[in-house]
């Protein structure tokens, strides 16, 4: 990586102030932090727990190639993009995604332009886990 890209994929638990400290510059004037947390229920059924998995090599590489893509669309400073793998329970952070930016359009775009990329190319995917069963969602290429 360089100094205005930081990419992982890691099975332990992401660590937020870390995150955005990173990102902190003296430079920039705005910082947009996104903050994927676990909900407890989805379409009215109680979540037990989320299983993330990863092909860790080809996410690396797209999520390398989202942060490039919003470094050369938009003027921002740094971005991070940090994903979880593992079993994850309500309340814990699989995702976190830090921009900074001289100016606040360009942090938040970046950010939105982030999370929405790596949910749709991204090949990581997350078995929601139910009282009841058990189901795939978000699978990707």
């Amino acid at each position: 990586m360089n100094n205005t890209i930081d990419i992982k994929i890691s099975a332990a638990p992401l660590h937020t102030q870390a995150c955005i400290d990173w990102a902190m510059s003296p430079h920039c004037g705005g910082i947009d932090v996104f903050i994927g947390t676990v909900r407890n229920a989805t379409k009215g059924k109680n979540v037990i727990r989320l299983e993330f998995e990863a092909y860790e090599s080809m996410a690396v590489r797209e999520m390398t190639k989202i942060a490039a893509a919003a470094s050369a669309k938009w003027p921002i400073h740094k971005i991070l993009i940090h994903h979880r793998t593992g079993v994850l329970y309500p309340g814990d952070i699989p995702v976190i995604i830090v921009v900074s930016a001289a100016h606040r359009d360009a942090a938040f775009d970046a950010c939105r332009y982030a999370i929405d990329t790596l949910k749709q190319t991204v090949p990581i995917w997350k078995k929601e886990v139910f009282e009841d069963g058990e189901v795939w969602v978000a699978a990707h290429p």
